[in-house]
């Protein structure tokens, strides 16, 4: 176990040394910098100040080792726009990013499960045909679009709920929703599939036959070999949270996390920043991977991690 994780770590370092380098290359291409934050009547001499003042005069080979070996030291830079340590800017937003991806994932977990183990125990009924018919409503309608609705029916018309920010839980509601139904409607499907597999195999037969109650054989059995697939897919949908999905659904409701710093720095051409913010997602996503698997063994022993 311990050699698969030492195994699995260092892929993980070749995974986040891959993304360093294509962000550094990629934010290159984006823009220059000195563009956005000196003013048009620059002259050429200011200009030239500045950008030996940032190192984008030097080679890039040079600003790319550098800026890895600044990492090596922890050292993520100083933001262009903000003038302050990158690393305090991405620790101040990182924990609401996190609150609002978990609670997503614990919305579409809790609603998703139920929901998909009631339509594999009557397939082809009534229920099973109105949850595949929502899942795939739900699937087709993008997030923004559904952000929007929720505000404008939920804070615009009724009330209920305030349209953004991050003040309190009520402010958590509708964001955590609009990140919760896409990953939700998934889940019901793969749990719906997994479920009706197990539900046909031998094994549930034969504890039928012996008079076992329906729910023991669904708690005790069928969910366990259920659970595996359905963890995947739900670290899966966490990782496309966090690193892409948390941008538009920040944005909508202006929910101040990660996602919608990282856009603010596209928008500043904020080098420094957003190659540290991508650093630290790509750090979490390894970690959170092996996690995972570490999980993967505790539920199942028979897996094999290699």
């Amino acid at each position: 176990m311990g050699r698969i994780l030492l195994l699995r770590s260092w892929h993980g370092l070749i995974v986040i040394m891959g993304v360093t380098i294509v962000v550094f290359v990629v934010t290159r291409m984006i823009g220059d910098p000195v563009d956005i934050m000196l003013p048009l009547e620059a002259t050429a001499e200011q200009r030239a100040a500045f950008e030996h003042q940032l190192g984008l005069d030097r080679p890039i080979l040079v600003q790319f080792f550098d800026y890895v070996w600044s990492l090596a030291q922890f050292d993520l830079g100083d933001s262009l726009w903000q003038n302050r340590p990158a690393l305090e800017i991405i620790l101040e937003r990182l924990p609401l990013t996190l609150y609002l991806c978990f609670s997503a994932i614990a919305v579409a977990v809790l609603v998703a499960v139920p929901m998909g183990v009631i339509a594999a125990l009557k397939p082809g009924g009534i229920i099973d045909k109105i949850t595949v018919l929502l899942s795939l409503g739900a699937l087709s309608v993008p997030q923004f679009w559904l952000g929007l609705l929720f505000i404008m029916v939920f804070a615009v018309q009724l009330g209920w709920l305030p349209a953004g920010g991050a003040a309190s839980f009520k402010h958590l509601i509708l964001p955590a929703l609009t990140l919760a139904i896409p990953t939700m409607t998934r889940l019901v499907m793969v749990v719906r599939s997994q479920m009706m597999d197990e539900l046909n195999a031998q094994y549930v037969k034969t504890a039928e036959a012996k008079g076992m109650p329906l729910f023991r054989i669904v708690g005790l059995h069928a969910m366990r070999n259920c659970a595996v697939p359905v963890m995947t897919l739900t670290a899966w949908e966490f990782i496309r949270i966090l690193s892409g999905y948390t941008v538009v659904v920040e944005t909508v409701f202006a929910w101040p996390g990660l996602g919608l710093i990282a856009l603010q720095a596209i928008e500043r051409q904020d080098l420094v920043l957003l190659q540290a913010i991508v650093f630290v997602i790509a750090v979490i996503v390894v970690v959170f991977n092996l996690a995972v698997d570490i999980i993967y063994k505790v539920i199942d022993p028979r897996i094999k991690l290699d």
